[in-house]
């Protein structure tokens, strides 16, 4: 018996399913597939993390303060534990003879001396400095009388700079060198002057005024 004399509806014709594009397949597939990892994600940091009580503050880094005698004068800073060396010189005491150049101890522009040696600036703690003692370019000549050190002098005599950018540096690291006894050869204070870059290329006359200086100490 025929659907329309049993009284039964007639079901509509369905219509064929147009086949997917490769390409929105895998637009589909992915937007599924990111939206579901998201959702995970979030998920996952909710029950870690929990929600944040009304009113609470960020909790600040640890820190303190730190003394230490800069150029012969006791400094006293409150500071991030985090705080470089470079940055408490530069951001606090205003002292920006040391230059940040690569900010990760690759340059040598941030040479000062710890103590009597040379260490970059910007790879050491401030907070582990208690009671040292440090020396920028602004204390190699503490007196005022407007005398130069005799690297600076040198520096000048032999025209070892162009842009001066990497000068502050390079003449702490020359000092420390001199101190240290590497100055016998050309080839030693350039072995051990290795770690500050000049970009002009001035390292002939940077070697030049270094042996200039430690004949001159």
């Amino acid at each position: 018996m025929s659907s329309e004399l049993s009284g039964s509806p007639v079901p509509p014709e369905e219509e064929p399913a147009l086949p997917l594009s490769r390409r929105t397949f895998i637009a589909t597939a992915t937007a599924t597939a990111t939206a579901a990892t998201v959702g995970s994600v979030v998920a996952a940091g909710e029950r870690v993390r929990g929600p944040a009580p009304l009113g609470t503050q960020p909790v600040a880094p640890p820190g303190g303060s730190v003394s230490l005698a800069v150029n012969g004068e006791r400094r006293t800073a409150m500071i991030d534990n985090r705080t470089s060396l470079l940055d408490l010189l530069r951001e606090q005491f205003a002292l920006t003879g040391t230059k940040k150049g690569c900010d990760a101890g690759a340059c040598g522009a941030c040479t000062v001396l710890v103590d009597g040696r040379r260490v970059n600036a910007c790879l050491t703690l401030a907070v582990r400095l208690e009671g040292a003692e440090v020396t920028t370019i602004e204390g190699l000549v503490p007196g005022g009388d407007g005398a130069l050190h005799p690297l600076q002098q040198a520096f000048i005599e032999q025209d070892a700079f162009q842009c001066g950018y990497c000068t502050p540096g390079q003449i702490m690291s020359g000092i420390g060198c001199i101190r240290e006894g590497h100055t016998r050869s050309p080839a030693e204070i350039r072995e051990w002057m290795s770690g500050n870059l000049c970009r002009c290329g001035c390292y002939t006359k940077i070697v030049k005024a270094v042996e200039q200086a430690a004949g001159a100490t």
